[in-house]
C-alpha cells in the first residue's frame, strides 16, 4: 500500500494506495476507488472536527485547510472553492460524507454502494431536504477535474510520479545507488553517499588504498595513525569481519505507517501535517526506523511516530563500528516475489568484487496472500510461482553479493490476528462520534477492491483460514529452497516469521495485541513491533547460526573516540 495526494484528496489516498489516476499526470481522471476512499476520509474529517469543536461545515473546512502546511495550502483552497458549496449544503443537512462523496461522483458506478460511515436513521432521512434541491439551491455543480493537470497539484503529482515509478534513488549523481538526500529513495533507505561524484566511493565499499586520504566507504574512518603510518581503516577494520545489512522485502519491511492523527478529528491541530510533504516523498514510509535498517530516533518524528528503536542495521554496527552506514532497504509497498525477483531487486547496489560481504533479509511476508480482488484466491502466489520467483532472487544473489555473505529468508506472517485483534475498536477517522470500528473500515475496503488483504481482513472466519493455509505452504516453499539450495557466495537459512513470537512476548509483558498493529491500515506491524522483531530475529541467528553472528570488533571505543559519530547520517 502506498497512500498519496493532496495530503488531503490527502487522507484519502492514506488509506488506499496511489490512485492509478494520479500515478501519471496526463492520466484523464475518473471516478475510482482510490478517489472514492479519498473523498470520504477527507468529508468524515470534516464532519469529524465540526463535532470536536461543535462548529459549521463551513468553519471545519477552514480549519482542516489551516492544519495543513503553506505547501498544500493552493491545494486545499482549490478543493474547497471547486467543491466546497456542495460539501456544506449536504454536511450541515446531515448526509453522511459516503452520501455526499456520491452526489458529488467521487463514488459512482460500482463504489456507490460502498459505505464507511453508518447509515442515517429514517427519521433524519425524513426530515432533510433532498440532495437534489440542496444542490440546486446552492447552485453548484462540479465535474471531477483532471487534478495533475493544474499547476496547484503538479508538486505532489510530481513526487507521486517519481515514486510510483521508481526504486532507485532520485538525487544519485555518479549512479552508484547512493545519495546525499534523504528522501525519495535516498539516504533514509541506503547509508549515505560521502561523494556522489564517485561511483567507486559509497557505502559498503571495500577500502581503496585503506582510506589513507579519503572516505571510500563513507563510513567514517579515514587517515593514518601518526604513530605507526598505518591507515586507520587498516588499524581498526581489518580482520574484523564486516558485513553490510541489506533488506528485500514489502511495505513491513518498509515500515509503512500513516501517522494516526492524519485521520483522527479528536487530535488534530496545528502541527498534524507538518512533516507530510517528508513523508510523502518517503511513500508513507519509514525505514530510519524499521526493523531492519533503524539508524534515527523517534524523538526526531514527534508527533509523527513513537516507540523505541532497534534494527539489524544497528545491531550489526554495535558489534563493528567498521559498518557505520553499510544499509540498503530493498523494500516496496506491496512488494510480493514475483515483483521482486522481475524488477525491484534490480536496485540493490553490491558489486562481489569491489565491495564487503552483507548480511541479506529477504522478508516477504504478506503480499503473496494478500490482495483486494474479490476473487482474491485465484490472485494469490501458487507454490510453483513463489519456488520459481523466489529461486530467481537466490540467483541474482549469488551474482551479486561477495563471497562470505549470509541470506535469511523470513517465512510469511500469519495474519489471521488482524481480526480477532481489531475488529471491535473504533478507528481513527470514527473518534469523533465513535462510529467507525476496523469492522467497518475492512467491510468499506472490501467493497471497494482495494483493501490491503482481502483473505485476512475480512469477518469471513474460513476466509481467513483459507489465507493462512496458503500462506504456510508459500512458506514451506521457501524453507526448502535454503535446505535445498547450495550457493557459492553466500549461506542460506530459513527461520520463522517473528510476528507471533512478538505478540506472544508482548502479551506477556501485560500489552495487548491490537497495540501492535499500525492504527490506520489495520494491517502492518508498528514502532512497537519493530524491535521485538529485531530482538527475536537476532536470538534466533545467535542461537541457531553462531556462526554468521559477526564478532565484536575490539576497536569499537577507539573507533569512537577518534572519529566520534562517523559523519553521522
Amino acid at each position: 500500500m502506498a497512500p498519496t495526494t493532496m495530503t488531503a484528496l490527502l487522507a484519502a489516498f492514506m488509506l488506499a494506495g496511489v490512485p492509478r489516476s494520479l500515478a501519471h499526470p496526463t492520466t484523464p481522471l475518473e471516478a475510482s476507488p482510490d478517489l472514492c476512499v479519498g473523498c470520504t476520509a477527507i468529508l468524515g474529517l470534516v464532519d469529524g472536527l465540526s463535532v470536536v469543536h461543535n462548529a459549521t461545515i463551513d468553519r471545519s473546512l477552514d480549519r482542516l485547510c489551516g492544519y495543513l502546511p503553506k505547501e498544500l495550502a493552493g491545494p486545499c483552497k482549490f478543493l474547497v472553492d471547486t467543491f466546497g458549496t456542495d460539501v456544506i449544503a449536504l454536511l450541515e443537512n446531515h448526509f453522511t460524507p459516503d452520501e455526499v462523496c456520491r452526489e458529488l461522483k467521487f463514488c459512482s458506478g460500482p463504489y456507490a454502494q460502498c459505505r464507511l460511515f453508518p447509515n442515517p436513521t429514517a427519521s433524519v432521512v425524513a426530515r432533510r431536504p433532498s440532495a437534489h434541491a440542496l444542490r440546486q439551491a446552492a447552485k453548484a455543480t462540479s465535474p471531477l477535474p483532471k487534478f495533475c493537470e493544474l499547476p496547484v497539484f503538479k508538486e505532489i503529482c510530481d513526487i507521486i510520479y517519481g515514486f510510483a515509478n521508481n526504486h532507485e534513488p532520485l538525487d544519485d549523481l555518479d549512479k552508484d545507488g547512493f545519495s546525499p538526500i534523504h528522501t525519495l529513495r535516498g539516504a533514509d533507505w541506503r547509508g549515505k553517499d560521502c561523494d556522489d561524484r564517485s561511483a567507486a566511493f559509497h557505502p559498503g565499499a571495500k577500502p581503496i588504498d585503506g582510506d589513507r586520504e579519503h572516505d571510500s566507504n563513507c563510513n567514517g574512518i579515514f587517515g593514518v595513525d601518526s604513530s605507526t603510518g598505518t591507515p586507520f581503516e587498516e588499524l581498526l577494520c581489518n580482520g574484523t569481519d564486516s558485513y553490510g545489512l541489506i533488506a528485500l522485502g514489502d511495505s513491513a519491511t518498509a515500515h509503512f505507517h500513516i501517522p494516526p492523527q492524519y485521520l483522527d478529528p479528536t487530535a488534530m491541530d496545528n502541527t498534524t501535517y507538518k512533516n507530510v510533504l517528508y513523508t510523502l516523498k518517503n511513500e508513507f514510509d519509514w525505514p530510519q526506523l524499521s526493523a531492519s535498517t533503524a539508524f534515527d530516533s523517534t524523538s526526531s518524528w514527534s508527533p509523527d511516530i513513537a516507540g523505541p528503536v532497534n534494527s539489524s542495521y544497528l545491531t550489526l554496527r554495535a558489534r563493528n563500528r567498521c559498518n557505520h552506514r553499510d544499509f540498503q532497504n530493498i523494500a516496496v509497498n506491496g512488494a510480493r516475489a514475483g515483483s521482486m525477483n522481475d524488477t525491484i531487486q534490480q536496485s540493490m547496489s553490491r558489486d562481489p568484487k569491489t565491495d564487503k560481504p552483507a548480511i541479506v533479509v529477504y522478508a516477504l511476508i504478506g503480499n503473496d496472500v494478500c490482495n483486494g480482488h474479490v476473487d482474491t484466491l485465484a490472485h494469490m502466489t501458487t507454490p510453483q510461482e513463489m519456488h520459481d520467483k523466489a529461486l530467481g532472487t537466490f540467483q541474482f544473489l549469488e551474482s551479486k553479493l561477495p563471497k562470505g555473505s549470509h541470506v535469511f529468508v523470513m517465512g510469511l506472517a500469519n495474519g489471521s490476528i488482524l481480526y480477532d485483534a481489531l475488529h471491535n475498536h473504533i478507528h481513527p477517522i470514527g473518534r469523533a462520534r465513535q462510529d467507525v470500528t476496523y469492522s467497518d473500515l475492512y467491510d468499506y475496503l472490501n467493497c471497494l477492491a482495494i483493501s490491503p488483504c482481502r483473505g485476512w481482513m475480512n469477518s469471513n472466519a474460513t476466509l481467513r483460514d483459507v489465507t493462512t493455509e496458503r500462506a504456510v505452504e508459500l512458506s514451506a516453499v521457501l524453507r526448502n529452497l535454503t535446505e535445498t539450495l547450495k550457493p557459492t557466495n553466500f549461506d542460506l537459512h530459513y527461520f520463522e516469521n517473528p510476528i507471533g513470537e512478538a505478540l506472544s512476548r508482548w502479551e506477556k509483558r501485560g500489552g495487548q495485541a491490537y497495540e501492535l498493529i499500525e492504527p490506520v491500515d489495520g494491517f502492518h506491524p508498528n514502532q512497537y513491533a519493530q524491535p521485538l522483531i529485531t530482538e527475536i530475529v537476532w536470538e534466533w541467528i545467535e542461537k541457531q547460526f553462531p556462526a554468521a553472528m559477526p564478532p565484536v570488533n575490539p576497536n569499537n571505543q577507539r573507533i569512537e573516540t577518534l572519529f566520534g559519530d562517523q559523519g553521522g547520517y
